[in-house]
């Protein structure tokens, strides 16, 4: 049981090769993101591009919101030549780096101000691969260990991602400064050789066979192409949801709510900190360089302190914590608006907020993990990762009017009651496990 667990024996899960290597698995997750982003949008600007162009572009982003629907085909379809050497989920992961590596230096190689389209097509194909990068290393990572370790998993996928962002971010806009944009993209392009050798140099994991579940007739030599394929189909994309409800049953339903609304309050008041920041009066750099500085740090020690949580008392008390905190410190906001300007407040109250977003990440990935079977790890998690995030944005686009209207202690306020659904589901399903022990963890 996780809590018999010493706090020395649940710190020393960092020391596993499994778990050091999602650092530079997610440093590869993370390094494309900014790239078909915010720093493709300082690069068109900077070029003179309009900003209703630039606009356009953030419709690229919609490609990492439905991973979902081509998933199945990487739970389900092997990759000639390549999965016959690495397997299944290192080949998927390979053939997913090396098409970004090629669409960045695509982009790289595109003109600003003739070839917009071109660049607009490459970052599609950028953001295309990194999704399908994210869906199997989110695969493999629930796949390379026990549940228990999933936190810690997640915690040291955070700190490579951590890491890519700052290169992604910073790093571009040095070398842009110094040297162009093209050879800014063609670094990052290099940097992706990170993921590469990780990939080549992780093992791959075991994995359960498919239980077509829905083929009824043992004889499928004699079925028409067309019931094949729909066949097909249905066991790729149909079971994975089949076999969530028949293994969760009516609770199924209850997971559903809290993956949808375990990180609404974080994601609510996460749309105007930035905006909140500048109408107190605080610079640009003064925002930067706390949010450089603890924003950083504090995400990692925090989702390093909720994997070493996973391990010492298992994954549902640490997620009831996480969402108590992430509430309470949306409250601290509350305080900031109606206190004069201070750095030092401003400095505790993200920290703050950065440890509990990263208790409360690295614990919800590990609670998502311990969800999916095996079989169709790729296509239950990536739907998990959808439902997690989609309704919180959509909220989150009320944001504005909410301050507009009321003001940002009253928002913040706001923002915090929006996580109390989540708390209250988080002890409902506590409450189901402590009679049930169908789920893996003991709370």
């Amino acid at each position: 049981m996780a809590g018999n667990k010493s706090w020395r024996s649940a710190f020393s899960i960092y020391i596993q090769p499994q778990v050091r290597g999602m650092i530079f698995l997610g440093f590869s997750a993370g390094l494309p993101f900014l790239l078909v982003f915010s720093t493709l949008s300082a690069w068109l600007r900077d070029e003179g591009v309009e900003r209703s162009v630039i606009g356009f572009f953030s419709w690229v982003g919609v490609t990492y919101s439905i991973k979902v629907f081509w998933a199945p085909v990487i739970d389900r379809l092997p990759l000639p030549f390549l999965t016959k050497f690495l397997g299944k989920r290192r080949s998927w992961m390979l053939l997913a780096q090396l098409g970004i590596i090629i669409g960045l230096i695509g982009m790289g190689y595109s003109d600003s101000h003739s070839q917009l389209q071109q660049i607009a097509l490459f970052a599609v194909w950028v953001a295309f691969c990194s999704a399908t990068q994210d869906v199997v290393i989110d695969a493999y990572r629930i796949e390379s260990v026990d549940p228990e370790y999933q936190g810690a998993m997640a915690a040291t996928y955070v700190l490579g991602y951590r890491i890519a962002l700052l290169m992604a971010g910073a790093g571009a806009f040095y070398i842009a400064e110094y040297a162009s944009w093209k050879v800014s993209y063609f670094v990052m392009a290099a940097a992706m050789s990170v993921g590469l050798i990780a990939t080549l140099c992780i093992k791959e994991p075991e994995h359960k066979q498919f239980d077509g579940r829905l083929r009824k007739d043992a004889d499928a030599s004699q079925w028409s192409i067309w019931r094949r394929l729909s066949t097909a189909i249905a066991g790729a994309v149909l079971n994975p949801f089949v076999e969530f409800f028949e293994r969760n049953g009516k609770i199924g339903l209850l997971i559903l709510m809290l993956i949808a609304l375990y990180k609404m309050s974080d994601i609510t008041m996460g749309v105007m900190a930035n905006p909140f920041y500048l109408d107190l009066g605080f610079s640009k750099k003064d925002i930067a360089d706390i949010s450089k500085i603890f924003g950083f740090f504090m995400t990692i020690a925090g989702a390093a302190i909720g994997g070493v949580l996973v391990v010492k008392y298992g994954v549902m008390r640490p997620l009831l914590l996480g969402a108590v905190m992430v509430a309470a410190t949306n409250l601290l906001f509350a305080v900031l608006a109606v206190s004069e300007p201070n750095l030092l407040l401003l400095s505790g109250v993200i920290s703050a907020d950065n440890l509990s977003g990263g208790i409360a990440t690295a614990v919800f990935i590990a609670y998502l993990s311990s969800l999916t079977n095996t079989a169709y790890t790729a296509t239950q998690y990536a739907l998990f990762s959808s439902l997690m995030t989609l309704p919180a944005q959509l909220l989150g686009g009320f944001s504005g009017i909410v301050v507009d209207s009321y003001g940002y202690t009253v928002f913040f306020i706001y923002a915090s009651t929006v996580g109390l659904p989540a708390i209250v589901l988080v002890l409902l399903l506590m409450r189901y496990q402590s009679r049930s022990t169908d789920h893996g963890y003991n709370p």
